[in-house]
């Protein structure tokens, strides 16, 4: 396997290091050549790309590329990759025999609270989220046209070490938001990194939701990692007076429960199934 993840940020570097044993070429990509050194500690070879074009050294990395993962988000005008290899993608990439995109369950819009699988019906409200629906489908297609398998990847609100709770509530930053009936999903970092190579070390494609198996209010979350560090959580702030972005506002006008079901029944099992499990492990690792 020689893969290469175009966008290696948190979940890719995570993805990498999951594929490293059973890969013999690991690669990655960043938008800067200051920020490619770290993929180079995590043990990839780094490439710069800004979206736009393919240098000379990607290029021919790219001749001999069997694995591929996308985690670049979609802009107005659609994949940055797709927009300059989809026409040429069998040329360019003879080898290759496994493609999979990094997408989000915010493609499912707001469900009201109820359960969703991969064959519910997709109603995102955010520009975002519309622009990674259309890029799951320029993926399909691409696949479809080349007759390659893609494994189309909805990951939930993405956390792990560096990136929690316990970091907020150190910083001062944390909020218990309480909004009524609201829940929502979550991902270690880790199970993405697992599933990718689950998927790709069968090279079986599909669309999966990455996700895991306990929606829950976000505040109770909050309340778990506060009881962890033996400190009082923060007061509840309502949902309307709360001090947010309005990016991370947005995400609050869509309340679904996610089920990761289809992926479990191919025989993958989540290491961290729910958050109590997660934090606990987290905490006792120091790992925040």
């Amino acid at each position: 396997m020689h893969l290469m993840i175009f966008g290696a940020g948190y979940s890719g570097k995570a993805i990498a290091t999951a594929l490293a044993p059973s890969a013999s070429q690991v690669a990655g990509t960043t938008r800067s050549a200051e920020k490619a050194a770290s993929l180079g500690h995590c043990g990839m070879e780094a490439f710069v790309f800004d979206g736009k074009t393919i240098d000379p050294a990607l290029g021919h990395k790219l001749s001999c590329v069997t694995h591929l993962v996308q985690s670049i988000p979609p802009g107005p005008d659609g994949d940055s990759l797709l927009n300059i290899a989809s026409s040429t993608a069998h040329s360019e990439l003879p080898d290759l025999q496994w493609l999979c995109y990094l997408s989000t369950v915010g493609v499912y819009g707001d469900h009201d609270g109820e359960w969703v699988d991969e064959t519910s019906e997709c109603r995102p409200t955010s520009e975002r989220s519309k622009q990674r629906l259309a890029a799951e489908q320029q993926w399909l297609e691409t696949g479809a046209k080349h007759g390659l398998p893609v494994a189309i990847l909805r990951l939930s609100g993405i956390y792990g070490p560096g990136r929690n709770p316990f970091r907020k509530l150190l910083d001062g930053t944390a909020q218990r938001v309480i909004k009524k009936g609201q829940v929502f999903n979550r991902i270690r970092v880790e199970d993405i990194a697992y599933a990718v190579a689950f998927l790709a070390e069968r090279e079986i494609g599909g669309i999966f939701n990455v996700t895991d198996d306990e929606p829950a209010p976000p505040q109770d979350v909050i309340t778990e990692a506060a009881r962890l560090m033996g400190i009082e959580p923060p007061p509840e702030v309502p949902f309307e007076e709360a001090d947010m972005t309005p990016m991370a506002r947005s995400f609050w006008g869509e309340n679904k429960r996610v089920s990761n079901a289809k992926l479990r029944k191919l025989g993958y099992e989540f290491e961290f199934p729910n958050y109590r499990q997660s934090l606990k492990q987290l905490w006792d690792m120091r790992a925040y």
